[in-house]
Formats: C-alpha cells, sequence, structure tokens
C-alpha cells in the first residue's frame, strides 16, 4: 500500500537514493571501523605528540562511527516503512512529509515541524 500523496515514481527514486546512500555508508563504515581500532602507545614507536594526535584521531573516529550507525538506522528504518506502506508519514504526529522534504532528506522520520526520532 502506497500513500497517495507519493506516487510510485516518486517513492521509486526514493528508494533508489536510499539504496544509494546505503552502499556509500557501508563503505564508509568499513573504513571507519579501521580508524576506530586501539591505538599503539609504544613510548619508542611515536613521540608523546604523535600519540595524542593519534588519540584524538581514534576519538573523531569513533565520533563519526556513532554517527554513522544513527544514519544506517535511519536509512533501514525508511527503506522498511516504504515496504510496509508508511513511507512518507511523519512517525510523530502522523501527517504527510511533503516529497521535496523526503528528496532532500529521504531517510527522515519525521515532519519537518516534529523532533527527529528513529
Amino acid at each position: 500500500m502506497l500513500l497517495n500523496h507519493l506516487t510510485p515514481a516518486q517513492v521509486e527514486e526514493l528508494r533508489t537514493a536510499l539504496e544509494r546512500q546505503l552502499t556509500r555508508l557501508q563503505r564508509s563504515m568499513r573504513v571507519t571501523e579501521q580508524a576506530v581500532e586501539p591505538v599503539q602507545l609504544d613510548q619508542s614507536a611515536v613521540g608523546r605528540l604523535s600519540r595524542i594526535d593519534s588519540l584524538q584521531s581514534q576519538s573523531l573516529a569513533q565520533n563519526l562511527q556513532q554517527r554513522e550507525r544513527v544514519q544506517l538506522a535511519q536509512i533501514e528504518g525508511a527503506l522498511r516503512r516504504i515496504e510496509d506502506g508508511t513511507y512518507g508519514r511523519c512517525m510523530e504526529c502522523g501527517g504527510e512529509q511533503p516529497f521535496g522534504r523526503l528528496y532532500v532528506v529521504p531517510e527522515s522520520p519525521s515532519c519537518a515541524a516534529c523532533p527527529a526520532t528513529l
């Protein structure tokens, strides 16, 4: 069942965009996974500032990993909503999300007036 405010062509266009985003995100997540590996703190291998820089880089990678996980959950949720026919409905108020908003942020679970949810 498709919502009547989105045409089948619009839903297919948004599905394709979500699948493209998912592919890019999965690729990025593989790289990020390598970046969050434990930092070697061997005193003889690197100087103090290099170790601090490595720790900061690892922390940034961990923050990125967290954001990627949230985005993954949002994309997977949007794809599920397409399958069950609820895509395009705000998960907070139940209102219709305009195609323009979904075109810009296809994984969006809520309308612009409501706070985002997962």
